[in-house]
């Protein structure tokens, strides 16, 4: 059994609702949970947008399939809480101190390529630790690069080339295309991911690759055939309800 689990068993229903309904909040204010999503961006040597996005989706899927998110372990209740609502997530950016101070929350970071992110475990927003919740969420951004062809044998994940997301929203999304991605995996498939680190591919997708890939009406399809997952976006930041911000692919 996976915490994943209940994402796998809504993520072609998902898909299916009218964008409106994607909006809808499962939980009163009180109880809305999120993971907080902590981007290290220094302001002398900021990271690589494209390495910083690698590094925050390894790093929420990191968390979920953490030994201790294992049903028994001390992470696995507010893990499978979070997971059985809407996956939200909250990027802040951190500096100096500040970032130093958010390795002591339980959580995973990642680096890559020298840009480093750490997820936290997610909880209700209400209790978010101050020193947390005091670090800023907007003014997140980081110039395009050119990272280059993705290595074909890592997971892929593509970016709607004709949405504008800043990194925080681009770093929340992605982590949702590798949560997805693993709860639809098989044993042996997830163990062999496990091994490289859960490694995986950002990249904003071509005009054309995107019409290619996408799921369209029938998500199992698209899996089926082409191993490719839909993140759709509940619109509560930067984008209509219902837009589809990436494509996962398992390769």
């Amino acid at each position: 059994m996976s915490v994943l689990d209940p994402l796998a068993a809504r993520y072609a229903t998902w898909l299916g609702l009218p964008a409106e309904e994607t909006a809808l909040p499962e939980a009163s204010p009180e109880e809305i949970r999120a993971m907080p999503v902590i981007l290290r961006l220094e302001k002398a040597e900021p990271p690589s947008r494209t390495a910083l996005l690698e590094a925050a989706a390894i790093a929420a899927l990191a968390v979920c399939l953490d030994e201790r998110a294992r049903p028994g372990g001390e992470w696995h209740e507010p893990v499978h809480d979070w997971v059985s609502g809407h996956i939200r997530k909250v990027a802040r950016r951190a500096r100096g101190a500040h970032w130093v101070a958010a390795q002591e929350f339980p959580g995973v970071t990642v680096s890559v390529g020298g840009a480093e992110v750490r997820a936290l475990v997610p909880g209700r927003v209400v209790d978010v630790p101050k020193e947390i919740s005091r670090l800023q969420i907007s003014g997140s951004d980081l110039p395009a690069d050119e990272p280059g062809p993705a290595p074909d044998d890592l997971p892929l994940l593509l970016l709607n080339p004709e949405v504008a997301m800043t990194v925080g929203k681009a770093a929340a999304q992605v982590g949702h295309g590798t949560m997805i991605l693993a709860s639809l995996l098989g044993d042996d498939e997830l163990t062999a991911w496990a091994e490289r680190g859960y490694g995986c591919a950002v990249r904003t997708a071509t005009v054309a690759q995107w019409k290619q890939l996408h799921p369209g009406d029938d998500p199992a399809a698209a899996w089926r055939e082409r191993r490719v997952v839909a993140v759709r976006d509940a619109g509560f930041t930067e984008v209509d309800p219902g837009t589809v911000t990436v494509l996962a692919q398992w390769r």
